[in-house]
């Protein structure tokens, strides 16, 4: 039977603080080694459309491991998974430390993360009450944004001064984040005694995928998080080249100083849907998810620091406030169908599919020679007219 925490202990229960922790410091090293990998395959002189295929081999992992993982995370105590998949992301920082191919190396931790996935988040639903669900989610994702704002800067900030010193300090958050995940209580696992044939977990995992897509909550927050998460793994990349073209500055901090300021904004924007969104009022972040798109707009057209930095941050509070309740809503309406961890196998399909899509275009349309100023507003636009179009298909399909 599913253990929860107990009336008195309230939502920073001992396994929550455990779950939070180990989630900051995986989350710190994958940002982190980001910017550091980056660094490093432009000190090895790799040309500027090949920074996207860095982030596709990550996000590569995610797709091919989708029918997998989901049930992994199910059939197994969610604590011990994310162990493992932290050790499999220390090995690949390991990996390119030693001197390998950056881009297999970094394609290794996305295996890593691409295990985690399922696990960090399908473990909220069975330590918190349903009630606190939303709540949980906000603090994962100010959790993991903090660690996107401290990991993006120290890469960038380590970098500048040493590039082994920035990667080996990514492998050493992957270490601690392994013993992190030994406080994690074992809790029983969801599924256990699920077969293990590869055939069977594709067909299974289908199923899941059909189930949820029936789902007409389960496929809007499906659609929103896959378009939220391409659209923030493309702006990552695009403000390394709009830094020293709007600004003239060529240093790897300020672009990872940049991205601290969408960090920021995510926590504040989590923050304020955790208390002002239930499951039951999930379509008030809409809104905020077109207003993003036009935050873009405005974004790629500054030349000055101050009103790019103010941007940026109110551009990551409307994709918090947009993303945290669609989170939440998905993991309710798979907790009640296929299990938590192959709702989230299925939305990291959804989310890493999109990512590659976008990645692929980005990488494209740069490698055409297109300004990058305009790779920004044609990237606002399309944003927020699909989140517009996916509100008003939401609203016909419930109306």
């Amino acid at each position: 039977m599913t253990q929860h925490i107990n009336a008195g202990e309230g939502l920073l229960s001992r396994s929550m603080v455990a779950v939070i922790v180990a989630q900051f410091l995986s989350a710190f090293g994958d940002n982190a080694l980001l910017f550091a990998t980056l660094a490093l395959i432009t000190q090895q002189h790799y040309p500027d459309w090949s920074q996207p295929i860095l982030q596709m081999a990550f996000v590569a992992a995610y797709i091919v491991l989708a029918p997998f993982v989901g049930q992994f995370a199910d059939s197994v105590a969610k604590g011990r998974v994310m162990m493992v998949a932290n050790l499999l992301k220390l090995v690949g920082a390991a990996a390119i430390l030693a001197g390998l191919n950056p881009f297999l190396g970094y394609g290794l931790v996305g295996v890593g993360a691409a295990a985690y996935s399922p696990a960090k988040y399908g473990i909220l639903g069975e330590i918190t009450r349903g009630e606190q669900l939303v709540k949980a989610n906000g603090l994962m994702e100010s959790s993991t944004i903090a660690a996107i704002l401290l990991g993006s800067v120290a890469g960038g900030w380590l970098s500048d001064w040493h590039l082994l010193a920035a990667i080996g300090v990514c492998a050493a958050a992957y270490g601690a984040a392994v013993v992190a995940n030994l406080f994690i209580p074992r809790l029983p696992a969801a599924r256990p005694g699920q077969p293990w044939h590869p055939g069977r977990m594709i067909s299974a995992f289908a199923r899941a995928a059909r189930t949820l897509w029936q789902d007409s909550g389960a496929r809007f927050s499906l659609v929103g998080t896959s378009l939220f998460w391409g659209a923030g793994v493309t702006l990552r990349l695009l403000l390394v080249l709009w830094v020293p073209v709007a600004l003239g500055i060529t240093t790897h901090t300020l672009p990872t100083l940049l991205n601290a300021f969408v960090a920021i904004g995510i926590v504040l924007g989590a923050g304020a849907a955790a208390w002002l969104v239930t499951l039951k009022t999930v379509r008030r972040c809409m809104p905020a998810g077109i207003l993003m798109g036009v935050a873009v707009v405005l974004f790629a057209l500054q030349h000055q620091l101050v009103n790019a930095a103010v941007l940026l941050v109110a551009i990551g509070l409307l994709g918090g406030f947009f993303v945290v309740p669609l989170n939440a809503l998905l993991q309710e309406r798979g907790k009640l169908s296929v299990g938590a961890g192959n709702a989230i196998a299925v939305q990291n399909l959804g989310e890493n599919s999109a990512m590659l899509l976008m990645l692929g275009l980005y990488s494209l349309v740069v490698k055409l020679g297109t300004p990058v100023v305009a790779v920004g507003i044609g990237f606002g636009v399309l944003f927020a007219l699909a989140i517009g179009g996916l509100w008003l298909w939401q609203a016909r399909r419930t109306g």
